[in-house]
């Protein structure tokens, strides 16, 4: 398993983390992503660590806190041989503060996290959303003091747009606070919005970033393909199927796919992620598996690379005209150089 710097930390992840997102079902929403039970999530970590694959990502929010509950059960007597994510921020009540990133919350919220996971630590602590009504110093303070207290280890933020992320930055310098050394985030072949902004900001802060669905939401699975009916089989938006994405505009993505694949032997989803282990300032990809065979599957985008050649097809497939300012600052490219190219 390859290992890669977080961030500007000292800490080294392995490229692939296992996300639990699917762990419990405990409410309606995150019964359609999956209901892996107890019994089912201890088999997963075991082949997760057999294979090489000791990170596991979680939130509290997951099924109102059973992710945590069943991850750390599976991990009991293996705590030392894992790194454990988990996220805070969103509701998990109904109460005023019981959601935000006030020092109250992400106290209360860490403590909770702690007793679930069965844990006197957590290694990687996410700001699951951007809290705009707490000042970003106080969420930063109460971090930092989490992190005297031998409480969380290293702190993160996922789904900030650009300037909540410098802000947190530009805050954690001036007072001397720990800093957020990695983006959580959704990037993918079919997704590449986060290259416009983020991407050259973490690049220029040292700022590493772990992918949320690498495979656009279940739709570079090597399932879906031109021609084919899809009906019932993904849904184009919403929650089960993430953003919207335009069937000419996935079936073009699709197509360089399989092209690549029957050229390399690889499979798609194998050549998605890949794709995505060499763009810059990634370190992680969160992936999911509910057998062994799928496991195997998401580790066979390691080992190898794929040509310039086939690179630049892929990118051209999945190329789209960037947002204002991003299309203009292409036309001064020789002193404001795209981050990705």
């Amino acid at each position: 398993m390859e290992h890669r710097q977080l961030g500007k930390s000292g800490l080294r992840v392995p490229v692939l983390s296992f996300g639990t997102a699917t762990f419990g079902g405990g409410n309606e929403f995150f019964d359609r992503w999956g209901a892996v039970d107890g019994q089912a999530g201890n088999r997963q970590v075991d082949l997760c660590l057999d294979h090489g694959i000791d990170f596991f990502d979680t939130a509290d929010i997951y099924s109102d806190g059973l992710a945590e509950t069943i991850l750390g059960a599976a991990l009991k007597g293996k705590r030392n041989r894992a790194l454990i994510s988990t996220k805070a921020s969103f509701a998990m009540g109904e109460g005023p503060n019981d959601q935000g990133s006030s020092r109250h919350h992400l106290i209360d919220a860490c403590e909770a996290s702690l007793r679930r996971l069965g844990t006197d630590h957590i290694d990687l602590y996410f700001m699951h959303g951007f809290d705009a009504l707490t000042p970003v110093e106080e969420s930063l303070r109460a971090l930092d003091d989490l992190i005297t207290a031998g409480k969380i280890r290293y702190i993160g933020c996922s789904n900030f747009s650009g300037w909540h992320v410098m802000k947190a930055l530009a805050t954690s310098e001036k007072y001397g606070l720990a800093r957020y050394v990695v983006y959580q985030g959704y990037y993918s072949l079919i997704g590449r919005d986060y290259e416009e902004e983020l991407m050259p900001l973490c690049l220029d802060q040292g700022v590493g970033t772990m992918v949320w669905s690498p495979l656009g939401w279940g739709r570079l699975t090597g399932k879906i393909r031109r021609g084919e009916d899809q009906s019932g089989r993904i849904r184009q938006g919403g929650a089960e199927g993430g953003p919207p994405v335009d069937d000419g505009y996935l079936y073009q993505v699709v197509d360089a796919l399989d092209a690549v694949a029957k050229e390399t032997g690889k499979t798609v989803p194998q050549i998605a992620l890949n794709w995505l282990l060499a763009r810059p300032t990634v370190c992680n990809l969160v992936i999911g598996a509910r057998t062994e065979d799928q496991l195997k599957q998401n580790l066979g985008a390691l080992g190898w690379s794929l040509t310039r050649d086939q690179v630049k097809r892929l990118d051209a497939a999945s190329e789209k005209v960037p947002v204002y300012p991003y299309w203009h600052q292409r036309d001064f490219a020789e002193r404001n150089p795209r981050a990705v190219g």
